[in-house]
């Protein structure tokens, strides 16, 4: 069940210290879109969220958009944020984890993956033994396969708790 758990669990994107990340050494940071980024009924980033990317660059990260979305979807948020991205990723599968590592010579040390959902976003950095940070999803509107992902969430959730190794809504670093 470790494969599951968090690096760090924090309420959203801008509550994060990107300024530790840092320090720890994380140089490329993959963000899911859907419910991490954005609403998945919102097509094109709000100034908020493209002012967030910019700071992200002033500090020296490589900030990437890593969705299983599709192209049409990813699209607007990669060329408005002025980020690379990639669509399709079939996450947990490593495979677009490794594309990316190899792209930018990262090492796995270098890099952080932050999203909503345990068995997508977090099970998949893990598995690479990259630093896996939790995030509440922003909305509540979720595509169908998303919601088969919840309702076995809700298990690990709950077996966790029951371990005392993990609570939702108790954030830490």
């Amino acid at each position: 069940m470790d494969i599951f758990r968090p690096d760090i669990y924090k309420r959203s994107i801008y509550d994060i210290n990107y300024e530790d990340l840092k320090r720890r050494g994380i140089k490329c940071i993959l963000f899911d879109l859907d419910n991490t980024l954005a609403p998945m009924e919102v097509e094109i980033p709000d100034k908020k969220l493209l002012e967030f990317f910019l700071y992200l660059e002033d500090l020296g990260f490589k900030p990437i958009i890593l969705s299983n979305a599709s192209k049409k979807r990813v699209a607007p948020f990669k060329e408005r944020c002025n980020v690379d991205s990639s669509c399709n990723s079939s996450k947990p599968f490593k495979k677009k984890y490794l594309k990316i590592l190899e792209l930018y010579s990262y090492k796995d040390t270098e890099v952080a993956c932050v999203g909503d959902q345990l068995i997508t976003d977090i099970l998949g950095a893990n598995r690479l033994g990259f630093t896996s940070i939790l995030v509440n999803p922003i909305s509540a509107k979720e595509a169908f396969p998303t919601k088969i992902n919840r309702w076995f969430e809700k298990r690990i959730y709950k077996s966790f708790q029951k371990k005392g190794i993990f609570k939702k809504g108790e954030y830490y670093e």
